[in-house]
């Protein structure tokens, strides 16, 4: 008996312990003139269902929108490092950043989830394309997608959340994510927004080299052929991640599927106008170009 009990021990030792499971919602009580307040939400798409996309809720202040009056919502997605080993390390926008504070002084409750595989969300990082020289870039951004969706489905129930008026906005692989989610046409989104969209820029530390870009143009092409929701794209002339011609192409093949597009190249922004979205004081340049279209969008 006693040996019996020793080797059930020593079995329970070496068994992997059971994933965690997580209580999705609101964590603690709302913060600050925003109203911040960090929400834990579900993944749709995990296998167990048990991992949560950690998400920063930023809310207008009680003088543009006062109490749980239903507001627009807008889902902010984060780009991804160049360096894997720094996903941990990422961190959901703050409620003062640029593209955030912008949209919040608009009456826009911003949410700003990270998605799986960065920082402290949960579950495994799955925006893989492949080997370099076999690129998938459309099942990355579809990946992308997935954990977008799960957002806007939990924060549209959000008794200060108007459903109907969503605005998607992502930069450079949220950006590409974005555009991925635009190929799904999903209910109560009315615009998406991509600032430098893109996956497999800088190889092997090199600025303005992508793994293999007519990839990227023909996934682009894809995303367009079932996306029906208007889009803007904005992005610069001195992108290291996805240059001019690059960028106008993958355009030129997303419209030409069928997608709805605008889009804006502006001037050189700093050394590398890749993360131009969060400048300070960037919104003088792109702000004017996502009023314009946010007031042609279908309320």
């Amino acid at each position: 008996m006693i040996r019996i009990c020793l080797a059930v021990a020593v079995l329970l030792l070496v068994l992997p312990a059971p994933a965690p499971a997580y209580e999705s919602g609101p964590r603690g009580t709302p913060e600050g003139p925003h109203r911040q307040q960090m929400h834990w939400i579900p993944s749709l798409a995990a296998q167990p269902p048990n991992w949560v996309l950690v998400t920063q809720v930023c809310r207008p202040t009680v003088d543009k929108v006062p109490g749980d009056t239903p507001a627009p919502l807008m889902v902010l997605n984060h780009g991804s490092p160049a360096n894997g080993g720094q996903r941990p390390a990422v961190k959901p926008y703050a409620c003062d950043s640029e593209p955030a504070a912008w949209f919040l002084n608009r009456g826009y409750v911003v949410a700003m989830p990270l998605r799986r595989g960065y920082g402290e969300t949960s579950g495994p990082w799955l925006e893989e394309y492949g080997r370099c020289s076999d690129p998938d870039f459309a099942r990355g951004g579809l990946a992308t997608a997935e954990d977008i969706e799960s957002a806007v489905r939990y924060l549209d129930r959000l008794p200060y959340v108007q459903p109907g008026r969503t605005v998607i906005v992502g930069q450079s692989a949220g950006g590409w994510g974005s555009l991925a989610y635009s190929s799904r046409n999903p209910q109560g989104v009315a615009g998406i927004i991509n600032f430098a969209g893109g996956r497999g820029g800088w190889v092997g530390g090199r600025p303005n080299t992508n793994c293999v870009p007519q990839r990227l143009v023909e996934a682009a092409g894809a995303y367009g052929k079932t996306a029906r929701i208007p889009t803007l794209w904005i992005y610069t002339q001195n992108d290291t991640f996805f240059a001019p011609d690059l960028s106008r192409a993958m355009h030129a093949a997303y419209v030409a599927g069928g997608g709805r597009a605008e889009f804006h190249m502006l001037p050189a922004q700093g050394t590398d106008g890749h993360g131009f979205l969060l400048a300070y004081r960037s919104a003088q340049l792109w702000g004017p170009l996502v009023e314009t279209y946010l007031a042609g969008l279908k309320p």
